[in-house]
């Protein structure tokens, strides 16, 4: 495992000793020879990781390692410009240069599984890097599940994601993190121009948003710049800190300041520079009207997957999905009285009970929380029965912000920092109550928070920093919708069955996606053709569909992770459950999967091989 105290010393190497590749030597000698090139591989593996930290500051904060030597890096944020964009490319590049010179029989089997992980993210990215517009996010812990044609969208971008980190991931308790989140709040507004730079750029090769998308960017957009810099996140975030702390006053009057003179100019830049293009923006919701289009999901669908499945493949498996879960759906449906129509049909009727309603308003928010808070405390006192390894599934549940949850999905989670200082954060969108009702917001718990993204989250940091920092879309997608299959078998919805409905329609609605997401963007479905599919064949909430779908047109290939990877898991499971017959334990086969961290699934098959060859 490289430490952060490994990482501070190895960091400042700048070159790597050769690893052997020589001719075989005699076994007096191998032992030596093994453990020159484990030290050759870590000290590669720190450059890795000082790569990534330097490229993506804000992974140094979102895993609270942003201090001593790395102190520099809590006042820096990515640098979105055509240049920075260019100098991360070349670098990674050459990382992937050296980590394809290992020759990986020469390894431990622990560095030899962490070269193979680590090795598919930089070629995945590099591969990315390649096509010459878009957004490469593989290697940023922080948004690395966000892939997408577009610098910047509804759900992509600056404005969407850097006030939520510096609430949420900036750490401040001196003056001096103040005044370094003071230099993030200048950092941010160079990332918006850096973005309409390249927004501009790409248009030029007619890479432009869907004109829904482009609308639905520049209300965010405008309705940001529009408010009141005071009452900004980014703003009272710091304001609020320093009256807790006592800090000098002055420095939330800079925040605004910067906020008024700095940011407020740039989001309008990004405005005009999105506003230039919209007369040519054109309804094509699929990435197939793009240049290249095809081959860009091509690369989108491996990535999201970690797999080489072609988009007819993927539709297929969603379809036969969907058709396998209606199926178990039906009885249960029955059973509660709704027996006529479609499975969709009588879910869409489900979901218009009241008695499956929160309130309006305010009040049905608070009803949400108080539901999400119950649902918490129950799981928890359940997770001995799953897994021999546990860990602290340190939490808050956190409104996403108002500003941008117009288009945003209706929750995402995830860890909190290596340290454990701070917690995973759950975030749930409370636009209107009506996005969540009573059968289905205790699986999407499960999902997001425990024991899903928060909780396996907590089991990378046992791993080395650069694999507590990569995260691969289908595995922990796939692990979260695991989650949801752990909580069922452990018999949460024992009492109340309707909330079993909920989590199958949740699998059904990830089956869906694979249907949704390669007919978008391969078989040139429309955005109204997805949207009513969608809501027909699942009864889902035609609301959150139509965030849903929208979601699918910005970041094409990420939505086809979370099924994918669930059915390898499970797929995994029935092997070992064949192989070992009495001697599989649940929960040592739990363990097994979130122990070796965040991997392609191709790595986790072989980690399960080994699970079951150990069993024996």
């Amino acid at each position: 495992m490289i430490t952060r105290r490994a990482l501070f010393k190895a960091s400042a190497a700048s070159t790597l000793a050769p690893l052997s590749v020589g001719a075989t030597q005699s076994s007096a000698d191998e032992s030596p020879r093994l453990e020159k090139s484990n030290q050759s591989f870590s000290v590669l593996m720190s450059q890795a990781t000082n790569l990534l930290l330097e490229s993506y500051p804000e992974s140094a904060s979102s895993a609270g390692v942003d201090t001593g030597k790395l102190s520099h890096l809590k006042s820096r944020l990515t640098d979105r410009s055509i240049a920075g964009q260019d100098k991360i490319k070349n670098n990674v590049q050459s990382m992937l240069r050296k980590l394809d010179a290992v020759d990986n029989t020469q390894l431990s089997s622990k560095d030899s599984l962490d070269l193979n992980a680590v090795r598919t993210v930089f070629q995945m990215t590099v591969d990315g890097f390649d096509i010459p517009y878009g957004e490469v996010a593989l290697l940023n812990s922080n948004w690395s599940y966000r892939n997408s044609p577009y610098a910047v969208a509804q759900n992509t971008g600056a404005f969407v994601e850097i006030p939520s980190f510096l609430d949420s991931s900036h750490s401040i308790k001196t003056e001096s993190d103040a005044s370094a989140y003071l230099e993030r709040i200048k950092a941010y507004a160079d990332q918006l121009d850096g973005e309409s730079e390249r927004v501009s750029a790409d248009g030029s090769r007619d890479v432009i948003l869907p004109d829904f998308l482009m609308a639905k960017t520049l209300n965010q957009l405008k309705a940001s710049l529009n408010s009141s810099a005071k009452d900004w996140g980014l703003v009272t975030t710091l304001t609020d800190k320093s009256s807790q702390l006592n800090l000098d006053p002055s420095l939330s009057a800079a925040a605004l300041e910067l906020a008024n003179m700095r940011v407020k100019p740039a989001m309008a830049r990004q405005i005009a520079a999105l506003e230039a293009l919209a007369p040519k923006a054109k309804p094509h919701a699929g990435v197939w009207a793009l240049p290249d289009g095809d081959d860009y999901y091509k690369w989108a669908l491996q990535a999201g997957t970690t797999t080489t499945m072609s988009p007819d493949e993927v539709h297929q498996m969603g379809i036969d999905e969907l058709a396998r879960l209606h199926g178990r759906m039906d009885p249960i449906l029955k059973s509660i009285g709704y027996s006529k129509g479609s499975v969709g049909d009588r879910m869409t009727a489900l979901a218009k009970d009241k008695r499956y309603h929160f309130s309006d308003g305010d009040k049905g928010r608070q009803e949400i929380l108080a539901f999400i808070d119950s649902t918490l405390l129950d799981i928890r006192k359940r997770m001995p029965d799953a897994f021999e390894t546990l860990v602290p599934g340190f939490l808050e549940v956190t409104r996403i912000s108002p500003e941008v949850e117009a288009g945003a999905p209706g929750a995402y989670g995830g860890p909190g920092s290596v340290d454990g200082k701070k917690p995973g954060h759950y975030w749930i969108n409370l636009r209107t109550p009506a996005l969540h009702n009573k059968f289905s917001l205790a699986d999407l718990t499960y999902h997001e928070a425990i024991p899903g993204h928060v909780w396996q989250g907590e089991y990378t940091f046992k791993q080395s920093l650069l694999r507590s920092l990569l995260a691969f879309n289908a595995y922990s997608e796939g692990w979260a919708l695991y989650a949801e299959q752990i909580a069922d078998e452990l018999g949460v919805y024992g009492k109340f069955p309707v909330g079993q409905l909920g989590y199958l329609q949740s699998l059904a609605f990830r089956a869906c996606r694979l249907v949704v997401d390669t007919g978008l963007h391969a078989k040139r479905w429309t955005r109204e053709e997805a949207n009513q599919w969608f809501v027909t064949n699942n009864g889902s909430n035609p609301e959150e569909v139509r965030g849903e779908v929208d979601r699918y047109c910005a970041w094409p290939g990420q939505a086809c992770g979370y099924k994918v990877g669930h059915t390898t898991i499970v797929n995994l499971r029935t092997k070992a459950q064949e192989a070992l017959e009495d001697k599989f334990d649940f929960r040592k086969f739990n363990d097994a999967v979130v122990l070796s961290g965040s991997v392609p699934m191709t790595v986790l098959e072989d980690n399960i091989n080994k699970f079951i060859s150990d069993s024996h």
